[in-house]
């Protein structure tokens, strides 16, 4: 059983979250933001990042063998047996308590969880058909820079409130 700080006793086996997203060379501030969350999560919900680098983009690329290539690279990427989600548009709309809910269903399933993000143009096909679940941020669109930080802190966001940690206050 897993001892929250805050007192609250909840069931909690080790699984990992991988954070697979297409991108690196972030800057600073993203790098800083990401791991200012990823650091708070206890090791039974460690948020792991996973960087592929991006297809060369030109005038004349051939835009669908690069998002087939950068989703081929992403599914290697996905450790065996995990739960993959896409972050994806047309995913579900989720509130924090209703990702909390998600984050539960998760840890309790004993199975590492890969989250991803695609590229520029989006995740591959391939990608897409792996996904037990979809999920989408918001209907607004972000950068994908900005898209690490706030994953990161909606994860640690939904674990505080599974374990009655003050961060999160409605």
């Amino acid at each position: 059983m897993f001892i929250a700080r805050y007192g609250a006793s909840v069931y909690a086996p080790r699984m990992q979250i991988q954070l697979i997203t297409i991108g690196n060379k972030m800057p600073t501030w993203v790098q800083a933001g990401y791991d200012e969350y990823a650091k708070r999560l206890p090791r039974e919900c460690e948020l792991v990042l996973k960087e592929i680098p991006p297809g060369k983009r030109g005038k004349n690329s051939d835009s669908a063998r690069i998002v087939k290539d950068e989703g081929d690279k992403m599914i290697a990427a996905i450790a065996k047996d995990a739960h993959v989600v896409t972050l994806d548009v047309p995913g579900k709309l989720l509130s924090t308590p209703e990702l909390s809910v998600a984050l539960k269903r998760w840890l309790e399933s004993g199975r590492n969880v890969a989250l991803l993000v695609g590229g520029p143009e989006g995740l591959s096909d391939d990608a897409k058909q792996l996904a037990r679940e979809s999920w989408s941020l918001s209907k607004l669109t972000f950068p994908h820079p900005l898209v690490r930080v706030i994953v990161a802190e909606q994860i640690y966001r939904a674990w505080s409130i599974l374990n009655n940690h003050p961060y999160h206050r409605e």
